[in-house]
């Protein structure tokens, strides 16, 4: 008989609470077990001493047996003291998900394009400027036609 030291799961919807349990590993996770072992509640602050409370005599007795406890059971026991830390490899931790990955992708075309569209519009933009130049400098060239005689001759007798 394979034994278990695992969580079996309590409490209503949306409000879990976790009996820690020494089971069969072939029975139902909510299932029939063989000792209550603790409790977990996880709606409690990490640093409550009501979150996780454990019978450690009982659980040194089912780890003598044989029994294997589950991940999440594993970590309670290493932050007691009484299993050794195990070395853990999560090399996706801090990768984001495929839809963050998207909208990254995304956005960085849409900053491309954007970097590439004010070239282009800065051009005709530039061609506007120039075509409207000409049209402002005729009214002032029409007014400094006026005053061209007056100019011109000063202009002259600097240039003597």
């Amino acid at each position: 008989m394979a034994m278990k030291i695992r969580l079996a799961r309590g409490g209503s919807k949306k409000r879990p609470f976790y009996r820690v349990v020494a089971a069969d590993s072939r029975m139902p996770r909510d299932g029939r077990y063989i000792e209550k072992l603790g409790t977990y509640n996880p709606l409690l602050p990490k640093d409550s001493e009501e979150r996780v409370k454990l019978n450690m005599e009982r659980i040194q007795y089912w780890l003598g047996e044989g029994a294997q406890p589950s991940d999440r059971v594993s970590r309670f026991l290493e932050a007691a003291g009484v299993l050794d830390k195990k070395e853990r490899n999560n090399p996706q931790k801090g990768e984001p998900g495929q839809k963050a990955k998207d909208r990254a992708e995304e956005k960085a075309e849409k900053a491309k394009t954007a970097a590439e569209a004010p070239a282009e519009e800065e051009a005709p933009v530039e061609e506007a400027a120039v075509e409207e130049a000409p049209a402002e400098e005729a009214p002032a060239e029409e007014a400094a036609a006026e005053d061209a005689p007056a100019e011109e001759a000063a202009e002259e007798e600097k240039a003597e």
